[in-house]
């Protein structure tokens, strides 16, 4: 039988290639696409999240993790779509304008996959009629934003002003180097994430998957 274990552990040590096999090994045997996409990719990735947390690994490990999960998932998506599994919710991702820095934006991004969302990613030097726009056009749960400057942080403030003011429903978390909870409470952003790890777990409790 397949074993998800193993799985989750190839994802863990970022293994690409035993993910893509063990993942189509599960399929082949008759594994419902959404407990290999649990039990397996999502089990393996919420390590990763604790351990670099836990400053256990760093930003290396979890960008190779993450490339072994997309590996799995590549093979899985078709499945889950035929399966009619939805993703848990639609994230709208991006750096705000005037800040062009990514690393920490597609880690978040890639944090957020492997915790089961679908992510839309708007790149970055995004001003906030992008994310209305994005966030109208996919329905997302939950607006989140990068600023890595204090010069680009007040950005912040105009993405969450210009959803309220278009009437979009959609909760707002943000991030990044200089940015703290003291700023998200004064800003009215729902959320704040201290690194890639804890935006997944505020992006879950926000959409009520906690």
């Amino acid at each position: 039988m397949a074993d998800l274990e193993a799985l989750a552990e190839a994802l863990i040590k970022g293994d690409r290639n035993k993910v893509v096999e063990l993942t189509e090994q599960a399929l082949n045997e008759g594994l419902p696409p959404k407990e290999v996409l649990e039990n397996g990719l999502i089990a393996g990735m919420n390590v990763i999240g604790r351990r670099f947390k836990a400053n256990e690994v760093y930003v290396p490990e979890v960008l190779i993790a993450a490339r072994a999960m997309h590996g799995g998932m590549d093979v899985l998506q078709p499945k889950l779509v035929e399966a009619g599994i939805e993703p848990a919710g639609t994230v709208v991702l991006g750096t705000v304008k005037g800040d062009l820095h990514d690393i920490g934006k597609n880690l978040v991004g890639m944090m957020l996959t492997g915790g089961g969302l679908e992510v839309v990613d708007i790149g970055t030097d995004a001003a906030a009629e992008k994310f209305v726009d994005a966030c109208k056009e996919t329905g997302a749960k939950v607006c989140a934003m990068s600023a890595l400057l204090t010069t680009t942080m007040p950005q912040m403030k105009d993405v969450v002003e210009a959803l309220r003011n278009a009437g979009v429903e959609v909760k707002t978390v943000i991030g990044g180097a200089p940015v703290t909870q003291g700023y998200a409470d004064e800003i009215g952003a729902d959320g704040y994430a201290a690194d890639a790890a804890s935006a997944v777990d505020v992006a879950r409790e926000l959409i009520g998957i906690a």
